[in-house]
């Protein structure tokens, strides 16, 4: 282990929320705390919020008032640079702007001693750009913190183009011996969080856009058959939707305006009309006392019909012929080899799992697609989208099927990979695309995809459970409807484990 000493300095500059949280990590741990502020009195202002979080914690168990005591003992706030001319660490969390952070870490440069590490917060900014108006680049490192700082686990090691190895590597250690879960990555836009988390919103919005189904609804299947804890629209209410946009528009852009990371209209319009979320009264939701909760569009109770048939292999679906069983609706199995497993209804209508087209262009017929479910048999609720040439009673069928599973469904317009489908393929693509391109490890994707932002599982595991060539074929079916270089499975990691039946997540 290259972590700091216990004993070291660690100096936190820029004492906001972030700021903050990072400086009671570091005290927790058993670190000499400074901090300082460009504004008058503000670092002491930041030190007197932190010992009253640490008093709280001694009210709930988290401490003892010993330990909070001693952690107090070793916080100070200074009021010039200069009083950080002792730290073994220094970890800035200003403004996200590259010249302040430049000019800052500049001035630390005369400041500290040679073998200070200098860290940075920063959640959107290029590290290798920060570091690139220093003499020393070498000992600069993204220290990427998520928020609260003192609750989540996560933290983003990065590694600019001009980082030493022994920097990122004394960062991680460092990080560990904090009790967090560091994950490594490259200087790549958004690191790993940020950048494979876009689809999740991209996704939600698109389908908005395209008159699929109303916001409440989506989040709803998202977090009722997808296993995510909040579904996108609700999320970024309370990210803050300014926020959310903004760093949207910054991946995009360094991206050179990818069209796989670009940005919603809709969000925009939202940003442009002041409509920012929980903190502004309003997002995509209304908040405050006499607001009502969003509610999902739910279809009405329906008839379940007294047999199915099962045709082929349902793949990811395919526990649905146990629990109709299990239901007590009769199982009819045809063992013919098809092209596409199905459920067949009593009237000959077909019900399948999404596959990245819309059910209208299938040309059995009469079609309904069914969603994805993170685990089909606690999912709690199922979308359905009916081709156009669906009878009300044939739809009704499927609906009271589904009921009868314990499930409540919403239907949706006719959507090429509905919601969830749509969604994790592109969360598997992106995460995919990171590894292949050498900006993360597998199993640190992964981890930090569940911890940076709850995922119930991460997006390369998932791949593996479902099927990599399954993930493959939504992004083929999403390629063909909307040929715009946005869902092409593009990546070889990808092609290659469809092919081969590769784990992607080893």
């Amino acid at each position: 282990m290259t972590a700091i000493d216990r004993t070291g300095i660690v100096a936190v500059v820029g004492t906001g929320t972030m700021g903050q949280g990072i400086a009671q990590v570091a005290l927790v741990a058993g670190h000499p705390v400074r901090l300082y502020d460009v504004a008058p009195g503000r670092s002491e202002v930041a030190a007197g919020a932190i010992t009253a979080r640490l008093d709280r914690l001694v009210e709930k168990g988290g401490l003892t008032a010993a330990e909070r005591d001693a952690a107090c003992g070793r916080l100070s706030a200074v009021t010039e640079l200069g009083g950080l001319a002792d730290a073994h660490l220094a970890i800035e969390a200003i403004l996200e702007e590259v010249g302040a952070k430049q000019q800052l870490f500049t001035a630390l440069e005369t400041v500290v001693s040679d073998d200070c590490l200098l860290a940075t917060n920063t959640s959107s900014l290029s590290v290798t750009a920060v570091g690139g108006a220093l003499r020393h680049p070498g000992r600069l490192v993204g220290l990427h913190f998520f928020n609260p700082a003192p609750l989540l686990p996560l933290v983003e090691v990065v590694s600019g183009f001009a980082t030493d190895e022994a920097a990122a590597t004394r960062a991680y250690d460092t990080a560990t011996a904090w009790g967090k879960t560091p994950v490594r990555c490259t200087d790549t836009p958004g690191f790993i969080v940020n950048r494979v988390a876009r689809p999740f919103y991209a996704e939600a919005f698109r389908l908005y856009e395209e008159r699929a189904a109303d916001p409440a609804t989506i989040d709803a299947v998202l977090r009722e058959s997808g296993g995510f804890r909040m579904g996108p629209f609700e999320l970024t209410d309370l990210i803050g939707q300014d926020v959310n946009e903004a760093v949207t528009r910054s991946v995009w852009e360094s991206f050179f305006q990818d069209p796989k990371f670009t940005p919603s209209l809709a969000q925009r319009r939202l940003v442009e009309s002041g409509r920012h979320g929980r903190k502004s009264g309003r997002g995509w939701y209304r908040y405050g006392e006499e607001a009502g909760k969003p509610q999902p569009h739910t279809a009405e109770p329906c008839d379940a019909p007294d047999a199915v048939g099962f045709h082929g292999d349902l793949g990811p679906a395919a526990v649905l012929a146990e629990l109709v069983a299990e239901a007590g609706i009769k199982v009819i199995r045809d063992r013919t080899t098809v092209s596409e497993g199905f459920i067949a209804l009593p009237g000959g209508v077909r019900l399948t799992l999404t596959d990245g087209a819309a059910a209208t262009t299938d040309c059995s017929g009469p079609h309904i697609r069914f969603d994805l479910a993170l685990d089909y048999r606690t999912a709690t609720r199922i979308a359905l989208a009916p081709s156009d040439t669906v009878a009300p009673e044939d739809l009704r069928a499927a609906i009271g099927l589904f009921q009868a599973l314990g499930k409540q469904v919403s239907v949706i317009d006719d959507i090429p990979g509905m919601i969830v489908g749509r969604t994790v393929a592109m969360l598997a693509d992106f995460a995919t695309e990171a590894v292949a391109r050498g900006v993360a490890s597998a199993e640190d994707v992964d981890t930090a995809m569940r911890l940076g932002v709850n995922y119930p599982r991460g997006p390369l595991e998932w791949a593996d459970a479902l099927g990599a060539s399954w993930v493959r074929g939504v992004l083929w079916g999403l390629h063909d409807a909307y040929p715009t270089g946005r869902y092409a499975p593009s990546q070889p990691l990808l092609r290659r484990a469809a092919a081969e039946g590769k784990l992607l997540s080893s």
